[in-house]
């Protein structure tokens, strides 16, 4: 398979409790049953739950990648929250990058203890609209289980998105070998419903 554009360069994001981990590893298991090459690179911030995390998820069809993407070399960014959206886009972000984001903020311990604000939502997208190429807002919070299978559903939008040239059944396919069989039905309906708000219902 050959890249638009090679290495691919793209970055998971989220806080400690989102599933950051396990959705990088979803995609970049994905990558691989297309004979691509991934390389995939986590970095945390505070460990406990809460903390920043960001996986750097590179595709290539030529040659093994380092596994850290450079800084203003993101091509996609999918973020589970909102500010660390922001966040990686300051640093990781060039006028070309795709941006997949969940609105629903997840509240650090600052922000919960009245020491610090979370900013509004519509300034964080608008400051994204500046920053990135195109943003693509996924929200089903009304459902209920966003915040718990957040990381399932944006892999679900990431997937019908068509930034990656991965079909759909890879994803379903790596979906199976790692996750538990238990959860599996319930996590394809959140991937499945990802899809659908990717696409506009």
């Amino acid at each position: 398979m050959t890249l638009e554009k090679d290495p691919l360069n793209l970055i998971i994001t989220g806080v400690g409790g989102q599933g950051n981990v396990l959705a990088s590893h979803i995609v970049a298991s994905a990558g691989i049953k297309e004979e691509l090459y991934v390389t995939v690179g986590e970095t945390y911030g505070a460990s406990q739950r809460g903390g920043a995390v960001m996986s750097h998820v590179r595709f290539s069809s030529q040659a093994q990648c380092s596994p850290l993407i450079s800084e203003g070399q993101a091509d996609i960014v999918v973020a589970l929250e909102p500010v660390e959206a922001l966040r990686v886009m300051a640093e990781f972000g060039n006028p070309k990058t795709r941006v997949i984001v969940s609105p629903r903020p997840i509240y650090p311990i600052w922000v919960l203890s009245g020491q610090a604000k979370y900013p509004l939502i519509e300034e964080i997208l608008g400051k994204l609209e500046e920053l990135a190429d195109r943003v693509q807002v996924v929200d089903v919070s009304e459902d209920g289980e966003a915040l718990v299978g957040a990381n399932v559903l944006m892999i679900g939008a990431l997937a019908a998105s068509g930034l990656l040239p991965i079909p759909i059944e890879s994803f379903e396919e790596a979906m199976r070998e790692i996750l538990a069989p238990k959860d599996l039905e319930m996590n394809f309906q959140t991937f499945r419903k990802g899809m659908q708000a990717m696409a506009g219902g």
